[in-house]
Order: structure tokens, then sequence, then C-alpha cells
């Protein structure tokens, strides 16, 4: 299984994303509340870049490239913005951004929780992040 599709960098497209992952997932054997785990942790990556990395120009895109690879599920997501490593990212403690109260900075932490493995990597001018599900896991 492989499924494609490109998103201009509009937080209006993100309804498009994740419609387009619902599709791609409803025909895996994860659980429901599994299905909308990914989903989040996905649009989280996406939104993320159409955001701060794109400062949501529609006239730049990222790409989303979803593999079913034997027991695992791997989420490519391509763009051409500013890199941003989520591996290198140090997420914040919890009871920091509650005591300030700030908006953000959960996200990551949330895309982490949620994906079995993460990677990261910047050629040139393209960066590219992979999201890898375990379809066994919990």
């Amino acid at each position: 299984m492989r499924h494609k599709i490109k998103l201009n960098c509009e937080k209006s497209r993100l309804v498009d994303l994740r419609a387009f992952l619902n599709k791609v997932l409803s025909k895996t054997t994860l659980s429901e509340i599994t299905k909308n785990q990914v989903i989040l942790a996905v649009d989280e990556v996406c939104a993320n870049l159409i955001i701060h990395s794109h400062d949501c120009n529609p006239s730049d895109q990222i790409a989303l490239e979803v593999t079913e690879s034997g027991d695992q599920l791997v989420f490519e997501i391509k763009d051409h913005g500013e890199g941003f490593n989520i591996l290198e990212y140090k997420q914040p403690e919890l009871n920091a951004v509650k005591k300030e109260r700030r908006k953000g900075g959960l996200g990551i932490i949330l895309v982490r929780k949620i994906m079995d493995n993460i990677e990261f990597e910047s050629t040139g001018n393209q960066n590219t992040c992979r999201l890898i599900k375990l379809i066994n896991s919990k």
C-alpha cells in the first residue's frame, strides 16, 4: 500500500489531510483509538511545517507519502521549508508549560508518545520527516 498527497501550505488544507489519513488508515487493522492518535500526530507535524516553516504561504507545498511495509506504517513528510529537526527538539517540562499558561509546546510531545519511531533528514533544501507506527503496537 502506498498513498500520496500534496498540500499547499494553508491551514485550511489540514482538513483535506485528515480526510486523506482517515481514508488510508481505514484499510488498516489499527484500532479506532490508534488511528485517531496517528492522525493527530501526522496532523501536528504537518501543521507545524505549514505554520512555522512556510508561514502559511499557499504557493509552498508539503508532500506526504504513506506506505505500509510489513508490520509498520511509514508517514514520510517532505518539504522545502526551513528545516526543523524534531529529534533535536528539547521538550519543555509539563509543569513549566502549565505554570506559564503558554500556548503550544505540547504537540511534539504527543507525536513522540504516539509514534514508535521518528527519523529526520535534510539534504540540500529538502527536509524529510519519517513517522513510523508499528501496526501491532499500542
